[in-house]
């Protein structure tokens, strides 16, 4: 029962999709809407400058070696475990699929 409601829903949305795709819009390339469009970005591009030069900042400020050097290590560590595991799992996977 729940596939022939997910088939409707995917045929609803398919052809609401092409409802919208052949809807015709009216193209205006209006000169002040694109000098507006373009402060726009100009502000939010300095904004992201700002903050990240901020977050540089603060990352500096409250740098530690020793902190840095137990993160270096608890994440070579939880990556060789998650290596591990992972051909463990893949292993057991290929296993039940073979049937063997």
């Amino acid at each position: 029962m729940s596939s022939r409601f997910l088939l409707a829903l995917f045929l609803v949305l398919l052809v609401l999709g092409f409802e919208v795709q052949g809807a015709p819009q009216l193209q205006q390339d209006d000169p002040g809407s694109q000098a507006l469009f373009g402060k726009v970005q100009e502000s939010i591009s300095s904004y992201w400058d700002s903050a990240k030069a901020v977050a540089q900042e603060l990352y500096q400020k409250a740098y530690l070696s020793s902190v840095d050097e137990k993160l270096r290590d608890m994440y070579s560590k939880s990556s060789a475990a998650m290596s591990t595991y992972a051909g463990i799992f893949t292993d057991q996977l290929f296993t039940l699929l073979k049937g063997e």
